[in-house]
């Protein structure tokens, strides 16, 4: 059977936060002041204010819903605290170090510049479970904050933290093995010209790399403007003439990352969660022997990490479902093959700079090139389409459908899938998206075979 995914229906929040076009519903600043509202009643409301941690990236619009959140934390007499751009990962840093009650980050991460988002965190640093971001859809589109703001000295502020991009770095230099330096290592580093433009070449030049930086001049509308992990051939291209020993590309919050070895190879999250879970497991540092990934995680890296006694478990499409399962059990590291990596004793959240980190750490322990340490991990082709459609309908229930997915897999013969699912972070209410992907391993075929689904879906939906 194929994987089908349905997403709780919600009036404002998708896979990761609510996302979408900037100044269009529901990305406004009316929202994101009644956000603001929900954020401070929810979590700082019995402490007296409390303070609510807002960092952002490079995008125009940011600026925009800064001061719409700022002014809707201080309406309801908590204390906003602007960190300004700073990586998603590094929002969650933030809150912990200074123990806020919540957070919320400004990004719609890898879409384009036009578009913009809003996530939020709790005090631990973990982005928020479906039930919370419910009840506070629920106070926002309810009235009762008019009875409840305070008044006079009661009202909040806002004040701007001027050194949290180095208190991101000094953490960021703490993951990395003592023992250890990157003196003499050639790095390039894309940051796509977004939230890392600054924390990310600061942390690798002051480990004494010899760093070579792309995408680190952002004017507000060039983010993720082919650059970045979307984009990796640039750096791979950087790095084969620069003849330097990896490349690092970053999305526009930096909570994923695709590498590039010293041959301009690309690396995805799959190929660098083996390599990062072999290398734990070798330490002792991978709890129950287990990586937690999603339904898009490739077989290959399944059947490679089972061949070292190493289980992966899958869930929804998401980040946040991979944090929350690693929680739930005690495991230590989880990923998509995107690059949202999240090591479970470093960081809360997908963190690509110190995903790149311990990629380099691990060069350095074997005394290798990043080609020789990947190159046995087989990864399965995959192909993937993203079509528009005019509604959400139920799709088991679509019976042209599932009778086309059957046919293909029995065409697979147990050594590929079929996943469809609704987007949660691109479409719209009125347009949505379904994501398509298919896997196996002669990739011709399931060319044909993506053309032959996407018909049908385009035909019943």
């Amino acid at each position: 059977m194929p994987v089908l995914i349905t997403e709780m229906t919600k009036k404002l929040f998708g896979t990761d936060g609510i996302r979408g076009l900037a100044n269009h519903y529901p990305m406004t600043p009316e929202i994101a002041l009644s956000l603001g509202e929900a954020i401070a009643f929810y979590f700082a409301r019995k402490k007296g204010g409390g303070r609510i941690v807002i960092g952002k990236d490079t995008r125009r619009s940011s600026y925009l819903f800064e001061y719409a959140l700022s002014a809707g934390i201080s309406s309801m007499g908590s204390q906003a605290i602007l960190t300004g751009p700073l990586p998603t990962p590094g929002i969650a840093f933030i809150i912990r170090a200074m123990r806020a009650d919540a957070g919320v980050v400004i990004s719609a991460s890898h879409n384009a510049f036009c578009d913009n988002g809003i996530k939020f965190f709790d005090q631990q640093g973990y982005k928020l479970p479906d039930e919370v971001e419910s009840q506070m859809e629920e106070f926002i589109f309810s009235t009762q904050e008019d009875s409840i703001k305070p008044t006079g000295g009661q009202i909040g502020r806002a004040i701007r933290v001027e050194d949290a991009a180095g208190r991101y770095a000094e953490f960021l230099k703490s993951t990395f093995p003592k023992n250890l330096n990157l003196k003499g290592i050639k790095v390039v580093i894309d940051c796509a010209h977004g939230a890392a433009y600054n924390v990310g070449p600061m942390v690798l030049s002051e480990m004494d790399a010899d760093v070579i930086t792309m995408g680190v001049e952002p004017n507000g509308t060039n983010i993720n403007d082919n650059c970045g992990a979307l984009y990796p051939a640039a750096v791979a291209e950087r790095v084969v003439k620069e003849k330097a020993q990896l490349g690092i590309a970053l999305d526009g919050d930096a909570d994923r990352v695709i590498l590039c070895d010293e041959k301009g190879h690309i690396v995805d999250g799959d190929q660098i969660l083996a390599l990062c879970a072999v290398a734990m497991e070798k330490e002792e540092q991978l709890a129950h022997k287990t990586v937690v990934g999603t339904i898009m995680n490739n077989m290959g890296l399944q059947v490679y990490l089972k061949d070292k006694g190493i289980d992966l478990i899958r869930t929804s499409v998401g980040d946040r479902f991979v944090s929350e399962e690693m929680r739930k059990h005690g495991y230590t590291l989880g990923g998509e093959p995107s690059g949202h990596l999240i090591f479970g004793d470093l960081s809360t959240t997908g963190d690509g700079l110190i995903g790149g980190l311990q990629v380099l750490a691990a060069m350095l322990k074997n005394k290798r090139p990043l080609s020789e340490l990947v190159h046995q991990i087989p990864l399965f082709c995959q192909v993937s389409k993203n079509i528009p459609v005019k509604s959400k309908k139920i799709l088991d229930q679509i019976e042209p459908l599932q009778k086309e997915i059957r046919g293909i897999e029995a065409d697979l013969k147990g050594r590929g899938r079929v996943v469809l699912r609704y987007s949660g972070t691109e479409g719209s209410i009125s347009q949505p998206v379904l994501r398509l992907m298919i896997e196996g391993e002669e990739e011709q075929k399931l060319q044909g075979f993506l053309a032959r689904l996407s018909s049908c879906i385009q035909e019943n939906l």
